[in-house]
């Protein structure tokens, strides 16, 4: 793991803890994923995170609104996988950053406990992985 991604563990374990974020984590965030962050702050903002949990199973996977104008909608796990062209272009191929919007979308709305729960089957959720 890089340093990066060790600075930023601990960032978020710290607005966790507390379900509150300070101005200087704030700082630390955007300078280690810079427009990126920006992008997700207006996305929890705007209300656009979805955790979609399984009954019984409790697993979940998360639903991303996008900040385009046709208000797309992406699947993803906040650690390791976006369905969105960024992941796959700046992340994968490039490695120019460590992580989407989504992703870090995601990652703050469960942070601050901000997430729409949402409930379903867990053959229902099957269904929404097998669309990955």
């Amino acid at each position: 793991m890089s340093a990066s991604s060790l600075v930023a563990e601990a960032v978020w374990k710290q607005i966790e803890s507390t379900r509150l974020v300070t101005d200087d984590q704030l700082s630390i965030l955007h300078f280690l994923f810079g427009k990126n962050f920006e992008r997700a702050t207006r996305i929890v903002d705007q209300r656009g995170v979805k955790k979609i949990s399984g009954d019984p199973s409790t697993r979940s996977i998360f639903q991303v609104l996008g900040e385009s104008r046709r208000k797309e909608e992406y699947l993803c796990f906040p650690e390791n996988f976006c369905a969105c062209y960024s992941f796959f272009y700046d992340i994968v191929n490039r490695g120019e950053q460590l992580c989407c919007k989504h992703q870090l979308a995601a990652r703050l709305a469960t942070s601050l406990g901000a997430c729409i729960e949402v409930k379903v089957s867990d053959e229902e959720l099957a269904i929404l992985l097998s669309n990955l």
